[in-house]
């Protein structure tokens, strides 16, 4: 009995991987990030403007979905002293997991977290070097909606979770601080495969 029990489970669960439908799709779109935590005082720090791009497979299982992503994303800020400005950009290859719930009307809700791996800084003036760590960890949430034809629109927030600052205190900031990225952009799900 157990054993037929067990084949039983076995085969269900092989069905239920083999209904899995997965679907490659590209996406694209605007960041909005700022630096959250640190020390600042000293100076005006405003949200600098960037880009998010690359592609996602997302595996369908029913209403929720497993999606992970690879995405080439911009970081950083604007900081404003003594009435000159100066841009801090940070370039990550993201690699974010999301978990998605679906409704049958096309909107979904996603959460999940996000590993960040550092491709480049420009620090424009900074005498700072190595400002920013080689790897960055988010959390994210979001929400969007997908038409039937796979064209979709949505927005993320992605909240640090691992210090930025890779450098000594001494020299005048503290390296305390984490990225706050609000991402806003379209997406296209490919014809999938069951």
């Amino acid at each position: 009995m157990k054993r037929t029990l067990l084949v039983f489970c076995l085969i269900a669960a092989a069905n239920s991987v083999f209904a899995q439908k997965v679907t490659p799709g590209l996406k694209a779109g605007v960041n909005i990030t700022n630096f959250t935590g640190g020390n600042f005082e000293d100076v005006e720090k405003n949200a600098l403007v960037g880009f998010h791009g690359g592609g996602f497979i997302n595996i369908s299982l029913g209403a929720f979905s497993i999606q992970p992503e690879v995405l080439v994303s911009t970081a950083g800020v604007k900081i404003e002293e003594a009435g000159e400005s100066q841009n801090i950009k940070l370039t990550y290859l993201t690699v974010p997991v999301i978990a998605k719930y679906r409704t049958t009307g096309g909107f979904y809700l996603e959460a999940g977290p996000q590993v960040g791996f550092k491709l480049s800084e420009d620090i424009g003036e900074s005498t700072i070097d190595d400002f920013a760590k080689n790897l960055d960890l988010a959390l994210c949430a979001g929400l969007g909606f997908q038409t039937k034809s796979g064209f979709g629109i949505g927005g993320r927030y992605l909240v640090g979770i691992s210090k930025v600052g890779d450098f000594d205190p001494s020299s005048g900031v503290d390296p305390d601080f984490q990225n706050s990225v609000i991402q806003i952009g379209i997406f296209f799900a490919l014809k999938g495969k069951k």
